[in-house]
């Protein structure tokens, strides 16, 4: 049998571009009744971002604090919208190392501290055209 890259646990989150992180809180609350949404500041990422429980996953919302970062310059070229996807993994590491091995092109050869727990992409022309976000969110720094 073969060895298995990545084993996804789930849809962890799906991330939202957005220009006006308040506006955008609101109407999800207001539209789709979500409860308290907390704000943060993620100074590493140039982000403001949020993220909003629904069932057993949740969507996040990010705001970029710099015109020159990747958001910035995804919400310039694309307009507010869908950024990524992220899947729950364990042992982040181990996953980004054994995608190197297989030839996966990673932005993130290690894992860093995000939002959610320990982070790491994998660059969207390895994954046809999609951005996708691995956590492992067990691995809080």
């Amino acid at each position: 049998m073969a060895e298995q890259a990545c084993i996804a646990k789930h849809l962890h989150h799906i991330a939202i571009a957005v220009k006006d992180i308040e506006d955008t809180v609101k109407f999800y609350q207001d539209t789709f009744g979500l409860g308290k949404i907390d704000i943060v500041e993620v100074p590493d990422q140039k982000v403001r971002a949020a993220l909003a429980k629904i069932g057993g996953t949740e969507l996040e919302f990010i705001q970029p604090t710099d015109p020159t970062t990747g958001v910035a310059q995804f919400i310039e070229k694309r307009g507010e919208g869908m950024h990524h996807i992220c899947f729950e993994v364990d042992h982040l590491a181990d996953t980004l190392k054994r995608l190197e091995t297989k030839g996966t092109r990673l932005i993130d050869k290690t894992p860093r501290q995000g939002l959610a727990g320990t982070i790491a992409f994998i660059h969207p022309a390895a994954t046809r055209g999609v951005l996708i976000e691995l956590v492992d969110s067990h691995a809080k720094r």
